[in-house]
């Protein structure tokens, strides 16, 4: 009975240092000017550069930061965020927090944060974790907003 409890007392000591020298998460997403304020993507959006995001992660419970790191999108609007320890069951979000574009810089209600799952205990086994696209929305709408938006217009005989 003791070697059994000696041996299942090792393998959790091996997964626990396993999982805690495990390699970093890479968050990736992309930041975008919602250039005909409808609330998502069209032909006319535009990724934006040097827009500012953060990783927070929140214990479920208490509602506190457990986690912070910040991140900064590249020329075509992407980030790439390191996030070095497993975050476990805290609830964890990229937050939009400034726009790279002063004529586009309201976040959008809605698309202004996304999800993302960094712990290892749920299956997952790369190190990267998508975040949804996040927006802002433009000061004032493009001209050719209207003629845009008509393509996502759908008749009943299209329904």
């Amino acid at each position: 009975m003791a070697r059994l409890v000696v041996f299942v007392a090792l393998c959790l000591l091996s997964v626990s240092l396993a999982t805690a020298t495990s390699n970093p998460f890479l968050v990736k997403g992309k930041c975008y000017c919602d250039t005909c304020r409808c609330g998502f993507e069209t032909p006319a959006t535009k990724y934006l550069a040097g827009s500012k995001v953060k990783v927070e992660c929140k214990n479920r419970v208490t509602n506190k930061i457990t986690y912070r790191i910040d991140g900064v999108t590249n020329s075509k609007g992407e980030y790439n965020i390191l996030v070095k320890r497993d975050c476990g069951d805290d609830v964890c979000d990229v937050v939009l927090v400034e726009s790279g574009d002063k004529t586009c810089n309201i976040p959008n209600a809605g698309r202004d944060r996304a999800r993302v799952a960094l712990t290892r205990n749920n299956g997952m086994t790369s190190d990267v974790r998508y975040a949804n696209n996040m927006g802002f929305l433009s000061n004032e709408p493009l001209a050719a907003c209207t003629q845009i938006l008509q393509q996502y217009q759908l008749t009943e005989d299209q329904y």
